[in-house]
């Protein structure tokens, strides 16, 4: 691409994360003036706004998208976050002006090869897996994407060598152009995010995206149990290293006899017992045969793989276990934010449950959802947020009436907490995204937990 930016007057879409961070590079690489536009309120952005004070030719525009934005800009970058049908988006495009992401951008001035995955589930889990992996071998590594560190701010950091490890949503997916994955990882694919990407094929065209800019000499994992994800075989450009919990693979990762083994396309190499693998969860038990794989390819030893493997607790808000208060169980997977990720969620916790869900709707399916409920051992369903009374609607046709609604997440753990008994669970999975209500995810999550230990303080102030 080229990327010509220096003296250059450009526009950043959205004042996130990503944004910003984005804003910070294109300073870093002599940008002429910085327009960063955010359709919230300025009085919202306060925070946001602080962080830029220091970049002299950043000018922020706050409260709507005017066109007037697009006099003499050259470049755009626009957030994840933001959907493509923008009237702003539409008229750049009328007027011809390049749109990138962020994603894009940061590849442009990398330094450093990247290990990116994506998939509908288990994206933050596997990258942080995976970083754990690499970290035993190599001494420089950074995890970022969407994990919650942006990547431009990683290249900002980076000085070359070693990996950069990149979780990737569909958001970022669907705009890149040139960015290039020396190991890319597809997890797997169901129906999500409807309501940005328009339609399934133009959700599964975005995932495809990590696969086409590859090179004969990179490495693709995709899990060839996923039959969507099985699907991109034809799609990539490098060399093929599939992952499988059902099927002996060769070339693959896969398990033989409780052993995770690695087929290097001659011999079957033991990495460890899959009973080792310290995650809960056969949703995780894919996840650690796709880091393994992704690891391989990149060099790392067999023996590191696995000492990661047996020690990775996980990440905060995907079934983190908060207290247990009066023999009940609180978990916190509040990442959970499509029916597929909460499907696999209540399978993993063993034994009677209340699944407290609901959140922004997406356009999500909660059929499939409906229908596992009592046969998960889902005793009640605890509802909130905007999908509320479609979670509600799909459950009871799926003949699953024991279902409550809350007013928010506070009176959802009280109701939960009622209807629990001692040995029960109480699981917050929401199958939707956050933004209805809150922040984002981890204040969810968040919020989530501190309810759980003022219920604590509260019981144990009783006794």
């Amino acid at each position: 691409m080229g990327l010509k930016i220096a003296g250059e007057r450009v526009l950043v879409l959205g004042l996130g994360r990503s944004g910003r961070a984005a804003t910070r590079l294109l300073f870093h690489v002599g940008a002429g003036t910085i327009i960063v536009n955010d359709n919230r309120e300025p009085n919202l952005l306060q925070k946001e706004m602080g962080e830029l004070t220091h970049i002299p030719q950043v000018q922020v525009v706050a409260g709507a998208h005017p066109r007037e934005l697009l006099d003499d800009i050259s470049l755009i970058i626009k957030s994840p976050g933001i959907k493509p049908n923008l009237p702003l988006l539409q008229e750049a495009a009328r007027r011809g002006i390049n749109v990138i992401s962020e994603v894009e951008l940061a590849y442009q001035f990398c330094p450093s090869p990247i290990a990116a995955i994506t998939g509908t589930n288990g994206k933050t889990t596997t990258v942080a897996l995976t970083g754990e992996m690499f970290r035993l071998q190599f001494p420089r590594v950074q995890v970022a994407g969407n994990i919650g560190f942006p990547l431009c701010d990683a290249v900002l950091q980076s000085s070359g060598g070693d990996y950069i490890v990149a979780e990737l949503s569909s958001f970022q997916l669907a705009s890149v152009r040139e960015f290039r994955a020396r190991i890319a990882a597809v997890l797997n694919i169901s129906s999500d995010h409807l309501d940005y990407h328009g339609s399934m094929d133009e959700y599964m065209a975005a995932k495809r995206n990590i696969l086409l800019t590859q090179q004969p000499a990179d490495w693709s994992v995709l899990n060839w149990d996923d039959s969507l994800t099985r699907e991109l075989g034809p799609f990539v450009q490098g060399k093929l290293l599939p992952f499988s919990r059902q099927d002996s693979l060769s070339p693959g990762v896969f398990i033989k006899d409780g052993t995770i083994l690695v087929n290097d396309g001659k011999e079957n190499l033991p990495i460890c017992r899959a009973a080792e693998v310290r995650i809960p969860g056969d949703h995780n038990l894919e996840n650690a045969l796709a880091a393994a794989a992704v690891s391989w390819a990149a060099g790392v030893k067999r023996e590191n793989i696995a000492c990661a493997l047996r020690s990775f607790p996980g990440v905060p808000h995907r079934l983190e276990e908060v207290a247990v208060v009066r023999d009940i169980k609180f978990v916190n997977d509040s990442k959970g934010t499509n029916p597929g990720a909460t499907i696999k969620a209540i399978k993993a916790i063993q034994g009677s449950k209340i699944l407290i869900a609901g959140g922004l709707d997406k356009g999500s399916d909660f059929c499939r959802l409906a229908r596992s409920l009592a046969k998960e051992e889902v005793k009640a369903l605890v509802l909130l947020g905007e999908t509320a009374p479609l979670l509600a609607e799909a459950a009871c046709g799926a003949g699953f009436n024991a279902v409550h609604m809350a007013a928010d997440l506070p009176s959802a753990v009280k109701q939960a907490f009622h209807l629990a008994a001692a040995g029960e669970t109480i699981l917050l999975s929401p199958a939707c995204a956050s933004w209805d209500m809150f922040r984002d995810y981890e204040e969810r999550g968040e919020v989530f937990r501190s309810e759980i230990l003022t219920l604590r303080e509260n019981c144990c102030d009783e006794k």
